[in-house]
C-alpha cells in the first residue's frame, strides 16, 4: 500500500476524462471503486472534488488516495505476453540521450491504455530505462493502428520542453500513407475543422464541423500505382486526433485498411494486408539549438511494405 500521492497530466493526457486516466493508470481498479473514490472526495484535482466526467487539462495534479496501488506492473498470469511485447519494444528503440527515448511504435499497439486494454507503451515505457530510473513519459500520440517514431521523454521537465516545442509548431512531423485512389493535384492543402462526436455504440469519431477546432495538413504525392492507389506525404501542421485520416478522406482518397473513416472504399482486392491501417508516421525534425535539427525516422512497417511492393510504387526507404 502506498500513502497519498499526486500526479501531474501531462500534455498527452489532456481531454482525457479522469475515469479514463484511472482506467489507464491504474487497471486492477474497478470501475465502480474508482466511482466511489471520486464519491467521497479521495481523489481530488487541483484540490477540488471531481467528477469521472471531467476532462482533464495539461498541468492540473491528481490526489491519488493510500488504497490505490501503483499503475500496471509486468508480473501475473500475463508476464508471458507483456515480457514479449517489452523485449519488442527494446528492440524497436531508433535513438536515445539524456532527456529522451525514441521508439518505432509497432501497428496495433496502443500508446495509452483503457478499459480492458493492459498492452501498451505506456504501461510497459519502464522496460525501457535502466535499473531505478522512472518509466519514460510519452510526450505525443500514435493511432493503434499507426506505427512509426514515438517520443518518450526520460524526466518532467524535459517532458515540458518537448511537449512545448510541440504545441508551438516547432516539430515537423511527416507521414506517409497509401491511399485509395489519386489525389486531383500532385501537392496540396486540407483546411477544415473537425470535432469529435458519439458514434455508433458510444464510440467517439472525428467528423467535419463548422464547430470543430481547425485542422491543417500539407500532402504531396511520392507516388502512383495507376488510377488505383497513391503514396502519399503528409505534413500536419496541427495535432488532432485521427486529423489525417479525415483528412485523407475530405480528400477524396481514404487511407487503405481505413474502415472506419473509409468505408468499404478503403480496401483494396487482391492486397494481402489491405485490412491494416495503411499509416506510418516516416519521420520527426526537433529543434536542437542554432536553428539545427535532430531528425528521426522509422522504416515502414512489413505489412505496408509488402503494399509498396505489390503496388510497385517506388520508394526509398
Amino acid at each position: 500500500m502506498t500513502g497519498v500521492r499526486t500526479v501531474e497530466v501531462s500534455s498527452v493526457e489532456a481531454e482525457t476524462r479522469l475515469d479514463r486516466w484511472f482506467a489507464r493508470h491504474f487497471p486492477d481498479l474497478s470501475h465502480g471503486l474508482v466511482q466511489k473514490l471520486l464519491r467521497t472526495g479521495q481523489v481530488r484535482v487541483d484540490g477540488a472534488r471531481a467528477s469521472g466526467n471531467l476532462r482533464l487539462s495539461a498541468g492540473q495534479h491528481i490526489r491519488i488516495p493510500p488504497m490505490v496501488e501503483s499503475g500496471p506492473r509486468l508480473q501475473g498470469a500475463s508476464s508471458r505476453i507483456d515480457c514479449e511485447d517489452a523485449r519488442t519494444l527494446r528492440s524497436r528503440i531508433l535513438y536515445e540521450n539524456h532527456e529522451l527515448i525514441v521508439i518505432d511504435k509497432p501497428a496495433g499497439m496502443p500508446v495509452q491504455g483503457g478499459t480492458r486494454q493492459r498492452r501498451h507503451v505506456d504501461g510497459l515505457s519502464r522496460v525501457l530505462v535502466k535499473g531505478n530510473e522512472p518509466p519514460p513519459k510519452l510526450v505525443h500520440r500514435l493511432d493503434k493502428d499507426t506505427s512509426g517514431v514515438l517520443l518518450l521523454a526520460k524526466s518532467a521537465d524535459a517532458a515540458r520542453r518537448l511537449g512545448r516545442a510541440f504545441k508551438m509548431g516547432e516539430v515537423r512531423k511527416t507521414y506517409w500513407a497509401v491511399v485509395v485512389g489519386v489525389p486531383t493535384l500532385t501537392t496540396g492543402v486540407i483546411e477544415n475543422e473537425l470535432e469529435k462526436r458519439a458514434g455508433v455504440g458510444g464510440e467517439r469519431v472525428i467528423v467535419v464541423s463548422d464547430r470543430g477546432r481547425q485542422a491543417r495538413t500539407r500532402y504531396k504525392i511520392l507516388d502512383r500505382s495507376g488510377s488505383l492507389a497513391t503514396f502519399l506525404a503528409l505534413y500536419p501542421e496541427t495535432g488532432r486526433t485521427h486529423q489525417l485520416r479525415v483528412h485523407c478522406v475530405a480528400l477524396g482518397t481514404p487511407i487503405l485498411g481505413d474502415g472506419k473513416y473509409g468505408g468499404r472504399g478503403s480496401f483494396l482486392t487482391n492486397l494481402p494486408s489491405a485490412r491494416r491501417l495503411h499509416l506510418h508516421a516516416r519521420s520527426i525534425e526537433l529543434p536542437v539549438k542554432d536553428g539545427e535539427a535532430l531528425r528521426l525516422v522509422a522504416p515502414l512497417p512489413d505489412h505496408m511494405r509488402a503494399s509498396v511492393n505489390q503496388l510497385a510504387f517506388d520508394i526509398d526507404d
